[in-house]
């Protein structure tokens, strides 16, 4: 009954933590290519043009990650009532979603890097959001490799959690026969 009880509150802290995650993970796509906030983001979530750049970066991160909370919590919230013990069981599912998180800052990086490493200026033509063309497009490129494959690696990284809570279940077992 507690687990049941529990389960909102693990899937609040779930959207937290997703909503820290676009926090943070903005304010190194900012530095990469401010324009990619400037002349996308902003006109994309309504947001003032005159709002201090990192505070905008950070409102956009929080905008487009937060609810990514709920969708991960859904699926891993009832994975982790597979740990014996409620303590267990709540460490379990953070636990759990730092690993998600990890998997998605990591593979958002290496996006990062690969399309760093392999994208020319030259090669990139000419990027038009909202009608007007993006100013620094090489930079706008590598801020939006990183974003789109940031989501990807938030839904490998369930994956990563889904494991991670295999193993705290298996060690809890273990644990549990000594």
């Amino acid at each position: 009954m507690v687990r049941i009880l529990l389960c909102p509150l693990l899937i609040g802290i779930g959207c937290v933590m997703a909503g820290v995650f676009g926090i943070l993970h903005n304010q190194i796509s900012y530095t990469v290519s401010p324009d990619y906030f400037h002349e996308f983001k902003y006109l994309q979530f309504d947001l003032d043009p005159a709002l201090p750049g990192r505070l905008g970066a950070a409102i956009v991160g929080w905008n487009s990650s937060w609810w990514m909370g709920i969708f991960i919590g859904m699926l891993i919230v009832p994975f982790g009532c597979l740990i014996p013990g409620t303590k267990p069981f709540v460490f379990g599912v953070v636990r759990s979603y730092v690993a998600v998180s990890l998997t998605a800052f990591i593979i958002g990086l290496t996006a990062l890097m690969i399309a760093y490493l392999s994208i020319r200026p030259e090669t990139v033509g000419e990027i038009v959001r909202f009608g007007h063309p993006i100013t620094h497009p090489f930079e706008f490129a590598l801020a939006g490799t990183m974003h789109n494959f940031s989501y990807l690696g938030g839904v490998l990284g369930i994956i990563t959690g889904i494991i991670w809570i295999a193993r705290e279940r298996s060690a809890a077992t273990l644990e549990r026969n000594r």
